[in-house]
């Protein structure tokens, strides 16, 4: 699989916290991460119907462009109570008129919506952070890895750290939610690790297991 570029590896995210989360775990392997922004690459329309489909589009839009290994993360809050949502269209509900995101409105939004439907106690706010890592080579080549981490919709929003929607999240047999955690914290996961909290951890403790110490 290696007869391209195996030492640099795109991230197809133009996320800033992505980006910074998905390096965190790559650097410890040697690899030099790039990413599409420094490459001036656009970001493709994500018109896929799961997590699987849009980060493939983001992957291999990279790889081909690049002639490089890519890979991207697609990633979302799933809301048992909302039937699911938001999903795949997690990041939507914090866009704004202007074409901006504030995920703080995104967040009183998901809020909104539960008290809307009477869920209210923690009962009925039971949810889940996903993450699907797709590796793409520029021949339309991929592999998928996926990670879910179980927890619980909270109000007000607490904490500073993380991204998106992190301070409304919080994992199950944990007090604090991801916006409450220091990076290290969220992700309980380094390299040799076995165990994992955040979702992006792991998926990316398959993609580590399956591929990077393979190479």
């Amino acid at each position: 699989m290696c007869k391209f570029n195996c030492k640099k590896i795109i991230i197809a995210s133009h996320n800033a916290g992505k980006l910074r989360e998905i390096t965190d775990l790559i650097n410890p392997y040697g690899l030099e991460t790039l990413s599409v922004e420094t490459l001036g690459l656009l970001a493709p329309e994500e018109t896929g119907s799961s997590f699987e489909e849009n980060a493939y589009v983001k992957a291999f839009s990279a790889a081909k462009a690049s002639g490089l290994l890519a890979l991207s993360d697609d990633s979302g809050l799933e809301i048992d109570a909302l039937d699911g949502a938001p999903g795949i269209y997690t990041a939507n509900w914090a866009e704004q008129s202007d074409g901006t995101r504030d995920f703080f409105k995104g967040m009183e939004k998901i809020e909104t919506a539960l008290r809307e439907i009477g869920a209210t106690d923690a009962a009925n706010r039971s949810s889940r952070f996903v993450s699907v890592i797709c590796i793409a080579w520029p021949n339309g080549v991929a592999e998928y890895f996926r990670g879910e981490v179980e927890g619980t919709i909270v109000w007000p929003p607490r904490g500073n750290d993380g991204f998106g929607f992190d301070p409304i999240f919080q994992p199950k047999g944990y007090e604090h939610t991801f916006g409450e955690m220091e990076t290290y914290k969220k992700h309980g996961w380094k390299q040799g690790d076995r165990s994992a909290l955040s979702h992006r951890a792991r998926a990316f403790r398959h993609f580590s297991v399956s591929f990077l110490e393979k190479r």
